[in-house]
């Protein structure tokens, strides 16, 4: 998969030999705690196996052959294996403790440092629930398989191993009637949970859907409760979840199913072996202890044998969910700097569009800017107006580097933007866009996350330049006021404030303002506007415009259509053309007049 269009990927219902080497895989790191976690297993499942045999000892050596002096030495024996199944028991459950949550750790660090790496078009496309269902609920999944899954995978092969062994040394050839049915019942279990592959992965692929409509839902409540579609939401989320229903309830079924399958089959070899157990016992080859541990064994390797085929199952769900996380693991960032770049003292803010042309990959393939050209000037405010879609914010867009011309140069003081590294071009580059997002936390740790070693001094002097300062300073803590989640403690317009002071904190050569005061009241529109005013001095600066009253000063105003400059100049010189933006202006300034007319009267 790559960043140019989400699809919600349909994998193959085989195994992937790739995708198991690649989970076990994650175990490298950490040989010592592996090694010491497998030790743990193979004493415990072997002292556990033994115990069946030391009972046939205490029967046939003490108590049939009435020779009581045996048994405090068995009783030692028993002891010395129950203190050493103890110690196993701890150690297998340390361990698997600390490798699950080292490989949680490392995978979810991993995969939040790559989505930091990724462009801007990725999460244009990919829902918010796939990401979040990849990094929380699939990671769990994957360390439990190489933790868990490995305890009882190893466990069973072991405790089979040393079973079929005291079985030998009790009579090998009922140990060969065991041994000779063990293909089958594997054979019955790696059918039954094969075909559970396509159902479970389908499950995690539903899961990912009802994460994202989760999501949505609570993220969107206000809009779904504003247009009262509380019974349309819940109608779509139901039939996800019906979906998921029936898929899980056909994988359970086959779960259900598969034990009494094998249990016909073990019943089928009890039955051989009391039979043939009988006749041994009158002729002396067999011992009353002997068969009764013989059984025990028996039921030691059925165990073992489910444990298989459900760890095989559960390996499969692994697998379903690995092939999603390493699908975003493997998603190639479409921005990527070159191996040399030129690192950026400061810059002088002189920006040159030659000939670019665009295109959204997820669109239609129609291009959004064709042929583009435009110069700017160090310190110069250029104004973009016109209708939705016709090309602003990708002109923004595209000068942040958050995308790439397909055709085309822009340079930024003579040099061509790609010589930059990203993070580093990006640091001089000041945005405030039209919906403000704050974090959680105070308002001075917002503020600060434009320039994360800023002094007090420096926040203040940002708050203050864009008149943010005058309400923080009458709330409670002042500086230090939480927030809340998305800035929900504070109005529309205080947390414009703070985003804008939160740019300006970083002192940044080029400032876009992307619809700014669009979504905030015409009182505190005049505050931004001031702060503004005195912020761009000296800046390149970019101003998406809503309300075309705001960038009267700009000094050039573009209006852009069709991914074209079709009219450039100043607010008078465009009103004397009487052109598109004149029919803009007078029929906004038209509204607004009407609407103040509305409210007093």
């Amino acid at each position: 998969m790559n960043e140019s269009g989400f699809r919600e990927e349909e994998f193959q219902s085989k195994f992937n030999k790739k995708t198991i080497l690649r989970i076990f895989s994650l175990l490298k790191p950490y040989p010592v705690w592996v090694a010491a976690f497998l030790i743990s297993i193979i004493i415990n499942s072997i002292t556990d196996s033994s115990q069946f045999y030391l009972m046939k000892m205490l029967i046939d050596d003490a108590i049939t052959a009435n020779n009581l002096s045996q048994i405090p030495q068995i009783l030692k024996l028993f002891i010395a294996v129950f203190i050493t199944q103890c110690f196993s028991v701890f150690g297998l459950i340390y361990f698997s403790g600390i490798l699950s949550e080292k490989i949680i750790y490392a995978l979810r660090k991993n995969l939040f440092a790559h989505l930091q790496k990724l462009s801007l078009s990725y999460y244009s496309v990919t829902p918010v629930g796939w990401i979040l269902s990849r990094v929380n609920s699939d990671t769990y999944r994957i360390s439990d398989i190489v933790t868990w899954g490995v305890i009882d995978a190893s466990y069973a092969v072991v405790s089979i191993i040393s079973s079929m062994y005291f079985m030998i040394r009790i009579n090998i050839t009922m140990a060969m009637i065991v041994f000779c049915m063990l293909p089958i019942l594997i054979w019955i279990a790696w059918q039954f949970r094969k075909r559970i592959l396509s159902e479970y992965r389908n499950v995690r692929k539903l899961n990912s859907k009802i994460t994202g409509a989760f999501s949505e839902s609570v993220s969107g409540v206000r809009v779904i409760k504003s247009f009262h579609q509380e019974q349309k939401n819940l109608t779509g989320f139901l039939s996800l979840t019906s979906s998921y229903y029936r898929s899980a309830y056909h994988a359970a079924k086959l779960n259900a199913l598969f034990l009494p399958t094998i249990q016909v089959v073990v019943s089928f070899i009890l039955a051989a072996i009391i039979y043939y157990s009988g006749i041994n016992i009158k002729t002396g080859i067999l011992t009353v202890g002997g068969i009764q541990a013989f059984i025990n064994y028996i039921f030691s390797i059925l165990w073992p044998i489910q444990d298989l085929a459900r760890v095989y199952g559960e390996l499969q769900q692994s697998v379903a969910a690995a092939e999603r996380v390493f699908s975003l693991q493997d998603t190639v960032p479409e921005i990527v700097d070159k191996e040399h770049t030129k690192h950026i003292e400061r810059l002088e803010g002189k920006i040159s569009f030659r000939d670019v042309s665009f295109f959204y990959s997820d669109g239609n393939g129609e291009n959004v800017l064709k042929d583009f050209n435009l110069d700017v000037n160090p310190g110069e405010t250029i104004a973009l107006v016109g209708s939705t879609g016709g090309g602003k914010s990708t002109i923004v867009n595209l000068l942040c580097r958050f995308y790439e011309p397909q055709k085309g140069t822009i340079t930024i003081d003579g040099t061509e933007y790609r010589e930059f590294a990203q993070k580093d071009f990006q640091s001089h580059i000041g945005i405030v866009l039209q919906t403000p997002h704050l974090f959680s936390g105070t308002i001075k740790e917002n503020i600060r996350y434009g320039k994360l070693d800023a002094s007090d001094e420096e926040i203040l002097k940002a708050a203050k330049l864009v008149g943010a300062y005058e309400f923080i300073s009458k709330l409670p803590n002042q500086f230090m006021e939480e927030v809340g989640e998305n800035g929900n403690h504070l109005s529309v317009g205080q947390k414009q404030l703070i985003s804008l002071a939160r740019a300006i904190v970083k002192n940044p050569e080029i400032i876009i303002m992307d619809e700014a005061t669009s979504s905030i009241d015409t009182e505190t529109e005049k505050l931004i506007q001031q702060g503004m005013d005195t912020i761009m001095e000296n800046r390149t600066s970019f101003i998406i415009a809503h309300r075309l009253s705001t960038i009267r000063n700009a000094d050039r105003i573009l209006v852009i259509d069709n991914g074209k400059i079709v009219e450039s100049g100043t607010h008078h010189e465009l009103l004397d053309q009487h052109g598109k933006y004149y029919n803009l202006y007078t029929k906004q300034f038209r509204e607004e007049k009407e609407s103040i007319y509305r409210k007093d009267y």
